[in-house]
């Protein structure tokens, strides 16, 4: 049987934290405590070992930011983060993300998306569509942030590697990949899981933020690319 999810939600406003453990609860996520900013939600994660964390970015006495960093290098057991915003491009989620956050949401997320995108990182996927994490990483790169990435060289991986990084960064999922690169969804896997692995990456939305810092992918490029497609991108 499957233990049940275990979430810690730490953001300084009670009604969000209500409202969020209300829909959690409803659909057999155990919320396991609350914290009102970033120093109760370090010292609630070593207290508690959630599987997830919503962390809301702007809090009291330590932010969002600093807590995800807190409890991603100095916490065994370390629990997936997803940041929690009021804006969809707001910088501090994109250092966020770069620190090791598995996504983001908007504050008004829907019920089912709110608890769709727990289930999904607690698996040790990306939360949200590459296409998502990109608008974050083009607008921040665009404007020259020199925001250090531990991985730019991308000399380890193989011609074939590369090609599949570079998609995945345009936003398309396993499946997609597949049917592009004519390959068996469990090989396309088989090369994600390689990639994260020798980039030292926890998941997808990484890779993306690394594909576009280190040049391997261009806003330019990618936008050309989307609109001679015409599609849409998606998770």
């Amino acid at each position: 049987m499957t233990e049940p999810l275990r979430v810690l939600l730490a953001d300084d406003q009670t009604l969000v934290r209500t409202g969020f453990r209300l829909i959690l609860g409803a659909d057999g996520i155990d919320v396991v405590a609350e914290a009102t900013n970033g120093t109760e939600a370090v010292e609630a994660v070593r207290r508690t070992r959630p599987d997830v964390v919503l962390m809301d970015v702007r809090m009291p006495e330590m932010d969002g930011l600093e807590a995800t960093g807190r409890i991603l290098t100095g916490t065994p057991n370390k629990p997936r983060v997803i940041v929690l915003t009021t804006f969809d491009l707001d910088r501090y989620v994109y250092a966020a993300l770069s620190a090791g956050a598995s996504g983001f949401l908007l504050k008004d997320v829907t019920p089912e998306h709110l608890t769709a995108a727990v289930r999904t990182v607690r698996t040790g996927d990306a939360l949200l569509a590459p296409a998502i994490t990109r608008r974050l990483v083009q607008r921040f790169t665009q404007r020259g942030s020199d925001t250090s990435a531990p991985h730019r060289d991308l000399a380890s991986l193989t011609p074939r590697e590369l090609e599949v990084l570079s998609l995945l960064a345009r936003g398309l999922s396993n499946a997609e990949l597949a049917t592009r690169l004519h390959l068996a969804e469990a090989t396309v896997k088989t090369h994600v899981a390689r990639i994260l692995a020798k980039l030292g990456l926890r998941d997808r939305v990484q890779a993306v933020i690394v594909a576009y810092e280190t040049g391997l992918v261009s806003v330019g490029a990618d936008e050309a690319a989307q609109q001679s497609s015409g599609r849409t991108s998606g998770g």
